[in-house]
């Protein structure tokens, strides 16, 4: 058995591996800024030492693409001397993107010192719940048009990162993670008005005027040219490919979206 230091601990694909990690007897680490008596913040590297010490793997969640903290990873691979595998969890879209905060991370982690995997997921099924696309007055908004994507389910991504921490497998490739088939953003909402029993719809918007929304709250605009490029890629139909990541880690299929739905969208609700 071994022990893994998830980053992002508390979100949604470090609680999940964590769990997945934990069931199979490993000893997990999961930190953030806020987590006790470890916690772990990017920019404060004296919080580093406690976070990595007797880690065998490292599962990295970036602070986000609003800023270049790839500065921050390569030191923080230089001190994690314990650690013999890195698996960092980046985005599929990052090809629209090439010179951004992600690819400049995914670049730092192909030239340091310690053994890597990157895993290249699609956007996840639950940002209908938990994320950017959940419905608001039973309505999503989101400036994608009539472009399909093959949302990923969130616990199959942390299977996967758990298969390859636990096994050491998949060092030095850039897996990338889909859902099976790919589907509009008014497929996704029928299927959740039929899975929650609940009205949704989808309803299309500019992307100027998204950009113009998330610059109304002060979101930092590397972050807004970021989300406009993934959404952008679906809107064109750019990003509607499949990936068979989950099935060559797992050696199954990837969980499809009503089949999500079904088990946790309408979970949610009936929680409600």
């Amino acid at each position: 058995m071994a022990t893994f230091l998830i980053l992002g601990g508390t979100g949604k694909v470090g609680r999940r591996l964590a769990r997945v990690l934990d069931q199979d007897g490993h000893t997990t680490r999961p930190v953030g800024r806020s987590t006790t008596p470890i916690r772990f913040d990017w920019n404060s590297p004296a919080t580093w030492d406690a976070a990595t010490a007797g880690a065998d793997g490292i599962f990295v969640v970036g602070p986000g693409s609003a800023t270049d903290w790839s500065p921050q990873l390569s030191k923080l691979l230089e001190t994690a001397s314990t650690v013999d595998h890195v698996v960092l969890l980046s985005a599929r879209g990052v090809e629209f993107r090439p010179e951004g905060n992600v690819a400049h991370a995914e670049r730092v982690l192909r030239e340091g010192p310690v053994p890597w995997t990157i895993l290249r997921p699609t956007h996840f099924a639950q940002n209908f719940t938990e994320a950017m696309f959940t419905p608001v007055d039973g309505r999503i908004v989101a400036p994608v048009g009539g472009g399909a994507q093959p949302f990923v389910d969130v616990e199959d991504i942390a299977e996967v990162a758990g298969q390859l921490l636990a096994t050491g497998a998949g060092k030095g490739e850039t897996i990338e993670l889909s859902g099976p088939r790919a589907i509009t953003f008014d497929a996704a909402a029928r299927i959740l008005a039929e899975t929650t029993g609940r009205p949704v719809e989808f309803q299309d918007q500019d992307p100027e005027e998204h950009a113009a929304q998330l610059r109304s709250v002060g979101t930092p605009e590397e972050y807004i040219q970021w989300r406009l490029a993934m959404l952008g890629g679906i809107r064109r139909g750019e990003d509607a490919y499949l990936s068979d990541g989950v099935t060559q880690v797992l050696g199954r299929p990837a969980t499809d979206f009503p089949t999500w739905a079904t088990r946790e969208a309408a979970g949610k609700t009936a929680a409600d």
